[in-house]
């Protein structure tokens, strides 16, 4: 029976040809003669010769190949952009051919013909969506995206000491490449502030993987996942909540919506960035640069700014209607439970919209128009910037601008409908009656903050070098790990309850306590789960490690060979799909060092209205980021609004977040404590492990 992590080797070092060794037992593929490309055919033999490799992996030759014209029509040395309409329509061609493969060894086949043809960019993306969903290869378990390019996610100075160190230094006694910190910029940038947050590798990371998941373009029963739309908007908008309360940890402003399209745009960003494809530089954009209609004849991407207008009135104007038109000149209409989701779809303009010709691209244009903003007529022959790639888009300042806008629109929606009365958040003789946060060394309810190293290996995406693994070290935030201690008084029967933990800064940027209307749009979810409750008080403890947010440090910065189950074990199906999820390290905020203030607020919520049928799926299921990214072939595990109780303007009479409270429903005040200091790796693959040890490095 074939291996079926074998066909896993064909990420590694995506744009060496197939036949050269792959991965540290340079592995080597028995590619048929025609499979090769029109170049290396007539040196088939010398090939051989020259790249025997250590272990074969057989290749069986298909009497046909399906047609792909389609996919081979965006160049090899070519950027790919998901934002892109017709990138999206080659990806998800090649998505529905390699789908569409009867059995293993026939994937691993097209996949080899495919992968020297194929723009790599588009071959790992369509690649990598076929193993997460096809059920004979759910098991495997994919590279993190940042060791196949590890261009996209950290400075492009750290390439040129990492071919040295593995063309001079032996495996074994290499050291890991530090990543400066102030790459990018440096103070005199007020934004500059914040690349912690933006520029974490983990952050970009679960963007990129979690529209792998959730793919806006290819088979209908891959896209079609249940309420997409609506975690569309969910998972965004609390990106905007963490952006802003780390702003407001770092004593700036909110960030401000992208409203003016015809206006400068203030912020300038300079990636730093290699695009190893096009062998170039990522494009900047200056400071003050101005939207303009884009007209990319070669991108096959040509809209005006106008358009842009044009998809947002009439999308304001399904909201304060209550309806859509569909294709066929229906009215859909806009209900409390179906109506974010509907349009979510038709924001993004996934394949799901119901009118794309009538309600646009905006989401997607959106990006395309920031992403050409140095070069919208291609006249100087420039690819896009890090806006129009779901791996590099969360780096950019204007990012938060632009999904502050989309999150806006969502909100007017949110307006339209009904605000939760009493009855809609109580739990009928259930209150809870406190809850406090500890951490070992720490004061009660307060959060601890500091800098934190780990290493992540290079190697994979080198290409074209000695074999060995090479480490790049960067600095990220951290935070002490801690529990919740909830007290919760049951005076009914024993029940099962949802327990939701939300966290938003107290203060504005006045100083002044947030009135709740904005307050509520601020809360980050910080966790979800079901409990049972016993009659009579019963005392919750839960640890921030058990998110349902976040994913473990280890699976964000996941080695190809450690750290993982085995392929046989029931954790298998779900590492993929696990890689959708935000960072563990992220959880918490920066905060300050006189501690950042917050509130705390816990609620639980009647666990029989909260429980979806079938939830479970197929019985593979990822705990670890459902809040965010959903279960593997399930239904989202929450009946009620992705949000609750936050998701809704408040009900009459509710000013405060304590007026908002029910019974149900408790609130603490915590601060966030930061400490400028630097802890080193907690495991490093390297000789010279230091696990947990403190320097004195120091960082503003």
């Amino acid at each position: 029976m074939a291996d079926k992590n074998n066909i896993l080797y064909l990420f590694d070092r995506p744009t060496e040809p197939i036949f050269i060794g792959k991965g540290e037992e340079n592995v080597s593929f028995d590619v048929p003669t025609d499979y090769l490309i029109d170049r290396y055919k007539p040196l088939a033999s010398d090939i051989q010769t020259r790249f025997p490799g250590g272990k074969t992996v057989p290749v069986t030759r298909l009497s046909s190949i399906p047609d792909l014209s389609i996919p081979l029509g965006l160049k090899r040395d070519m950027p790919f952009s998901l934002f892109n309409q017709s990138h999206g329509k080659m990806a998800a061609k090649l998505i529905e051919i390699l789908m569409n493969a009867k059995s293993y060894d026939e994937l691993l086949s097209l996949s080899v013909y495919c992968r020297d043809r194929i723009n790599p960019y588009m071959f790992t993306y369509a690649l990598s969506v076929a193993l997460i969903h096809r059920p004979d290869t759910r098991n495997l378990r994919l590279p993190s995206h940042s060791e196949m390019f590890p261009s996209l996610y950290m400075d492009s100075s750290v390439f040129a000491r990492a071919r040295e160190e593995s063309a001079v230094v032996q495996t074994g006694s290499r050291t890991p490449i530090e990543i400066p910190h102030d790459y990018s910029a440096n103070n005199l940038d007020a934004e500059h502030r914040i690349s912690y947050f933006r520029e974490d590798i983990g952050i970009n990371l679960h963007h990129w993987h979690w529209h792998l998941v959730y793919p806006f373009d290819g088979p209908l029963n891959i896209v079609n996942k249940n309420r997409r739309g609506e975690l569309f908007f969910y998972m965004h908008q609390q990106i905007i909540a963490r952006y802003n309360m780390e702003r407001l940890s770092n004593n700036m402003n909110r960030v401000v919506r992208l409203t003016n399209w015809d206006q400068p745009i203030a912020e300038g960003y300079f990636p730093k960035l290699d695009n190893i494809l096009a062998n170039r530089v990522w494009p900047p954009r200056p400071v003050n640069a101005v939207l303009q209609n884009i007209s990319r004849e070669v991108e096959q991407i040509t809209f005006d700014i106008e358009d842009l207008v044009r998809w947002r009135d009439r999308i304001f104007n399904a909201i304060h209607s209550g309806f859509i038109i569909n294709t066929a000149g229906q009215q859909v209409r806009l209900t409390e439970t179906d109506g974010i989701d509907i349009l979510g779809n038709i924001i993004e303009s996934s394949i799901l919209s119901q009118n794309p010709n009538l309600y646009g691209s905006l989401h997607n244009n959106g990006h395309n128009a920031i992403a050409y903003i140095h070069d919208p007529d291609n006249r100087f022959l420039e690819n896009y910037s890090v806006m129009g790639d779901s791996a590099t888009a969360m780096r950019d300042p204007i990012f938060y601008r632009w999904h502050a806008y989309i999150d806006d629109i969502f909100q007017e929606y949110k307006a339209t409908i009904p605000s939760y009365n009493v009855q809609n958040l109580g739990f009928d003789n259930v209150s809870v009656q406190s809850v406090e946060v500890t951490a070992t060394g720490l004061p009660r309810n307060e959060f601890a903050t500091f800098w934190q190293q780990s290493d992540t290996d290079l190697s994979r995406g080198l290409d074209f070098l000695p074999r060995g693994s090479v480490f790049a070290r960067f600095t990220h935030l951290q935070h002490a790990p801690f529990n919740y201690k909830i007290i919760v008084e049951n005076n009914g029967n024993q029940r099962i309850g949802t327990v939701r933990i939300f966290l938003a800064p107290k203060f504005d940027e006045r100083g002044l306590p947030f009135l709740f209307r904005e307050q509520r749009k601020l809360f980050v979810e910080l966790d979800k789960f079901s409990t049972s409750l016993k009659r009579g008080r019963n005392e919750i403890v839960r640890r921030s490690i058990e998110s349902s947010v976040t994913i473990p440090h280890e699976i964000t910065y996941r080695n190809q060979g450690s750290n993982r189950p085995a392929a046989n074990s029931d954790a298998a199906p779900m590492f993929n799909f696990c890689g959708c999820g935000w960072p563990q390290n992220m959880l918490i905020a920066k905060g300050s060092p006189e501690g950042f203030q917050c509130q705390l607020f816990v609620m639980v919520s009647n666990g029989e209205i909260d429980q979806v049928a079938n939830a479970q799926g197929d019985g593979q299921t990822c705990d670890d980021a459902s809040s965010y990214c959903g279960i593997l072939n399930s239904r989202y595990p929450d009946s009620r609004s992705m949000g609750y109780p936050f998701d809704r303007t408040p009900r009459d009479g509710v000013v405060t977040l304590q007026q908002f409270l029910t019974t149900n429903m408790v609130v603490q005040d915590v601060r966030i404590r930061f400490s400028n200091r630097t802890v080193a790796p907690l495991q490093n693959a390297t000789a010279n492990r230091n696990a947990g040890t403190s320097n004195n490095n120091k960082r503003n």
